[in-house]
């Protein structure tokens, strides 16, 4: 028998632990020294790295970051200027950029989502050069955006770091030297920030870390003095208000709900995400009113106003229908859409339902169909069947189904293809409906198509239906559990505040994501896909912001995102496109 043969009879050698049985864990440990192997056979520098570096570039490349990815690229996400921690951190940061004005070193504050907040800049150069870094409001700084880092990196360590240079784990960053330390809310012991100060190598001290540490422990300080002073204040305003009210009365403040017996009697955790929700659109400090249909299916006039010395946001409902018939909490709100459908329906009128991907066409189909199920082509399979096949089911079907008759995506038809169905639509007696996409522009032979529906019915992405997606949530998530599951306030408040490019389809996927992962009891932010735990609550656009928020998301992804290119081809500054994104809450 030669050496391979001996090998192959041979059984594969095991690791036993020290009583002699077979070690479980030896392949977990054998599949890791074979990825340590890889990562510093990718990086062979790493040896001459801090341990804690190391990890944070190991960290790094594990979420698929690059080493050459350009530090100019990102997205920007709302910032709240009036949050506590800015509060405090102000009269510090001016003062630091007091003592550091002349020299060549820049400061941020990020927030507790790891967003930048505050920046102060010793000079305009090194504004420009760390503009031209990525330094900008509302950008997040975590290691899997930005890499090895002091901000990034003390964010996930929760520890002070230095990172000099070489150190930093994005080439962009590697001839900058910077020393940062997390913000500690002394009152609940939560990490609500981190500060950082940034300079080129050449002018790196080691008195760096001992200046920032006292700018910490000031900006601490204040954060437990305001915590203490605005809680009185915000139960002082609270009490003021309540005093001999019948109705609900609610103040909501930072982690804070005061309620008097009325707004505990009517009011819920969807609830109180619907009204975190209109601080966004309202003013901070002058009255707002609006009408808002609550959960329990009662609609509500709600006035709210920001009070100043405490922070907190207080909210007076008044109701306009005692004694009414009230919808039980478990049952979905009827929107326009709906009621249009039912009337479309009962005249058998040509529809084109027109709406964002995932916005419910195939829903709204199957809502203006009523009973009998509708009998639906998608153009999109022309090409895979051919426009032969695919009009002779279209034939076959306006002959002999009785119901609704729905052709999908009617931007995807070919025009000879669109030519033959206009015709079919005027000669054949059946009853069609047609769905496009609200953001393709209908052109020739399908415009024509098109033109055939007196009946219009357009859905609103959801980012516009702010208001009704608590209990959209609840709805569904109850569909996939059985109502053993409950969303949070905060939950919901995470939930409505992002911007849902996927409208419903993806609201469905996230939460049936929960719903594998949950058996029973409260859905909490740390229950949500890690993607959609950060807070992305923002005001509501005006129709001409829209206007401008929908041509810097073309100019970006018309540039590849190279914010740089969007700014040109917008016809604005650099630093003006940061500003915007920021303030119409862009992301890509």
């Amino acid at each position: 028998m030669n050496l391979d043969d001996e090998r192959r009879a041979s059984p594969e050698p095991r690791t036993l632990t020290p009583r002699g049985r077979p070690d479980a864990r030896a392949p977990r440990r054998t599949a890791v020294a074979a990825d340590d192997r890889g990562f510093t056979a990718m990086f062979p520098e790493v040896g001459r790295l801090r341990p804690e570096i190391a990890q944070s570039w190991r960290r790094s490349s594990l979420s698929g970051l690059r080493p050459d990815a350009p530090a100019d690229r990102f997205t920007v996400l709302d910032v709240d200027l009036r949050s506590r921690l800015l509060v405090a951190a102000t009269p510090v940061l001016d003062a630091m950029a007091e003592e550091l004005a002349g020299t060549g070193f820049f400061v941020a504050l990020v927030d507790q989502e790891s967003r930048v907040a505050a920046l102060r800049f010793g000079e305009r150069s090194v504004r420009v050069t760390m503009e031209g870094l990525g330094a900008a409001l509302g950008r997040p700084f975590r290691e899997d955006t930005t890499g090895t880092n002091s901000i990034a990196t003390a964010f996930e360590l929760r520890q002070g770091i230095a990172v000099r240079g070489r150190e930093h784990y994005l080439e962009a960053f590697k001839r900058l030297s910077c020393y940062g330390h997390p913000l500690i809310d002394p009152a609940s012991r939560r990490l609500v920030g981190v500060l950082d100060i940034t300079c080129q190598t050449r002018d790196d001290s080691p008195l760096l870390a001992p200046f920032l540490l006292r700018a910490v422990r000031d900006i601490e300080r204040r954060l437990l003095n305001g915590a203490r002073e605005a809680e009185r204040r915000m139960l002082a305003a609270f009490q003021t208000a309540a005093l001999h009210r019948t109705h609900p009365v609610l103040m909501l403040g930072n982690g804070i709900v005061l309620a008097n017996p009325a707004a505990i009697e009517t009011l819920d955790g969807a609830d109180h995400a619907l009204l975190f929700g209109l601080t966004a659109d309202g003013p901070p400090v002058r009255p707002a009113t609006r009408e808002l249909a609550l959960s329990s299916g009662r609609t509500a006039r709600v006035a709210w106003s920001r009070d100043g010395d405490s922070g907190g946001t207080l909210f007076e409902l008044f109701f306009a229908d005692d004694g009414a018939e009230h919808v039980p909490r478990s049952a979905p709100r009827r929107d326009r859409s709906d009621r249009e459908l039912e009337r479309h329906r009962e005249r058998r009128l040509p529809v084109l339902v027109r709406g964002e991907p995932g916005s419910g066409r195939s829903t709204a189909l199957r809502s203006l169909a009523g009973p009998a199920a509708p009998a639906v082509l998608d153009a999109a399979d022309i090409d895979r069947r051919g426009e032969r096949a695919w009009l002779a089911d279209l034939e076959r079907l306006a002959g002999e189904h009785d119901g609704l008759v729905a052709i999908e995506a009617v931007e995807l038809l070919p025009e000879p293809v669109a030519a033959k169905v206009a015709r079919l639509l005027r000669t054949a007696g059946a009853w069609f409906a047609l769905t496009a996409s609200s953001a393709a522009e209908l052109r020739g032979e399908r415009a024509a198509l098109a033109a055939h529906c007196i009946a219009r019915v357009d859905l609103p992405p959801l980012r516009a239906r702010r208001d009704e997606l608590p209990e959209l949530a609840r709805v569904i998530l109850a569909r996939h559990t059985g109502g053993r599951l409950r969303l949070t306030p905060t939950a919901l408040e995470v939930l409505a505040g992002h911007s849902w490019p996927g409208n419903l389809r993806e609201l469905e996927e996230v939460l049936r994501d929960v719903a594998a992962r949950r058996s029973a009891g409260d859905v909490t932010v740390r229950d949500l896909p890690p993607a959609y735990q950060g807070s992305r609550r923002s005001r509501r656009l005006t129709p001409l912001e829209q206007a401008e928020h929908d041509a810097i998301v073309a100019a970006l992804r018309t540039s590849e995102g190279n914010k740089a290119h969007a700014a040109r081809r917008l016809g604005i500054s650099r630093t003006t496109l940061y500003n915007r994104i920021r303030a119409l809450g862009v992301t890509l």
